[in-house]
């Protein structure tokens, strides 16, 4: 048996680091991911304020910001690279400071939407200008805090409008009443683990669901889906709490190591993960059982041995990182396999949906697109056989880079990629960790 280490987790890092930079007093983050994406974060919260000390093995020292996010009378530069997370996330708590920031990124970043929460964000009080295109970055961000009141929050094209939202939320004036709004529904387990790092940091929140034409409160943790015009979240004014915290390993990270398990020759051991954790991407566990793996939980982490497997019918709404690793897995399994609800993947670091399929083709397997589904038509006991020469293409993608090392498992091959850095934006150690599987 392989025993392989995940990575912490990127989404909890950002928030955690965020929340200790918006608290008064030193704070301890223990565990945090080092990522370029994560560097991006770190990067503007201290240009706005925060001190943030490197003490190693991913451990920091932050000095929260006294009075919340500072600009400049000149825009302050906030450069957030490919980084999707900070530029949604951070745009909302810059609103909840003073000054001008301006907001930009690589050009793909200047490609994904942001109309919706900057939106809310003026209805809030904050001045936004679009230089470019109206809705996307980059941005002119001018504020001198947020009001609070009633909110509506559209969510179709990302959870994290939200996230952001709720993170900028202690610095308004007044309690922020924030209700839901849109046409589907969005992946709880993100605004869940907002919620948490909230929770841990001493602020106070409310939150209800609408019965008829009543709105009733409920234990936040027992929801498992935000439904528009059904969902309100109220957080009051506060003060966020510096103490110590330690960030839980990464489940989206994790899964093409769990994966691997399912698809090599050998049984993989995964450490470093919580299999209680708020993370949507968790799931992964049930899919690969769906798919026919066989998946042991153990105190020391979670066992994926290598099993016949077959396709499944699978909504990916609620984990749409995980789509790239679940299209590698089933041109492993025998029969087809379809994900749906999967339409925003076309917003992410590249077109997801038509990269997975593109180079699935390129191992000999064939996949059918739809505007958000992707069908695999797995090759069952024959698997993919990598030809001599073949690179595989990363479209400046991680997941993507990640995803496709899977598919020399089967016959014991090595996969080349064009650009093997790209990892570096959420999990810079992957190459050496993926190297005990040779």
């Amino acid at each position: 048996m392989i025993t392989l280490k995940a990575p912490a987790s990127k989404s909890v890092s950002h928030r955690m680091l965020i929340a200790a930079s918006l608290a008064r007093g030193r704070s301890l983050v223990h565990h945090t991911l080092s990522s370029a994406d994560l560097e991006r974060t770190r990067e503007i919260l201290q240009a706005a304020g925060a001190v943030l000390e490197d003490l190693g093995g991913g451990s920091w020292s932050v000095q929260g910001m006294e009075h919340g996010p500072a600009g400049g009378a000149a825009p302050l530069n906030c450069y957030v690279g490919e980084s999707g997370t900070t530029c949604r996330l951070l745009t909302a708590v810059l609103a909840a400071g003073h000054g001008a920031f301006r907001i930009h990124g690589v050009e793909r970043m200047h490609e994904r939407p942001i109309g919706a929460l900057a939106k809310a964000l003026s209805a809030l009080g904050a001045h936004i200008t679009f230089e470019k295109k109206e809705g996307y970055p980059p941005l002119l961000l001018s504020t001198e805090g947020l009001c609070g009141g009633d909110v509506d929050m559209c969510v179709d094209e990302s959870s994290q409008f939200l996230s952001g939202l709720l993170l900028a939320a202690p610095f308004c004036r007044e309690t922020l009443h924030v209700t839901l709004t849109g046409s589907r529904v969005v992946s709880w387990p993100y605004v869940g683990l907002t919620l948490q790092v909230l929770e841990d940091f001493g602020i106070s929140f409310l939150v209800e669901e609408k019965e008829g034409d009543a709105w009733h409160e409920t234990p936040w943790r027992s929801v498992h889906e935000a439904r528009p015009g059904a969902l309100r979240i109220s957080v009051s004014p506060g003060a966020y709490r510096s103490g110590e915290y330690h960030v839980e390993g990464d489940w989206s990270g994790a899964s093409y190591l769990l994966a691997a398990g399912a698809v090599g020759r050998e049984s993989v051991l995964v450490t470093n993960l919580r299999a209680d954790s708020l993370q949507g991407d968790r799931v992964i566990l049930d899919i690969l059982r769906a798919m026919g793996a066989g998946i042991t939980v153990r105190k020391e982490g979670i066992v994926v041995s290598p099993s016949p497997l077959h396709g499944i019918t699978v909504d990916m709404g609620a984990c749409p990182d995980l789509v790239p690793t679940v299209a590698m897995v089933a041109a492993f399994a025998a029969g087809t396999t379809r994900m749906e609800n999967i339409a925003h993947l076309r917003l992410k670091e590249c077109d997801r949906i038509s990269a997975c399929a593109a180079e699935l083709a390129r191992a000999g397997v064939r996949c059918e697109e739809e505007e958000g589904a992707l069908t695999v038509h797995g090759l069952g006991p024959d698997m993919p056989d990598i030809r001599e020469g073949t690179v595989f293409r990363t479209y400046n993608d991680h997941r993507i880079a990640m995803a496709c090392s899977l598919l020399g498992l089967g016959r014991g091959q090595s996969v080349r990629v064009d650009d093997p850095s790209v990892v570096r934006k959420s999990f810079p150690e992957f190459w050496n960790v993926w190297s005990a599987l040779a």
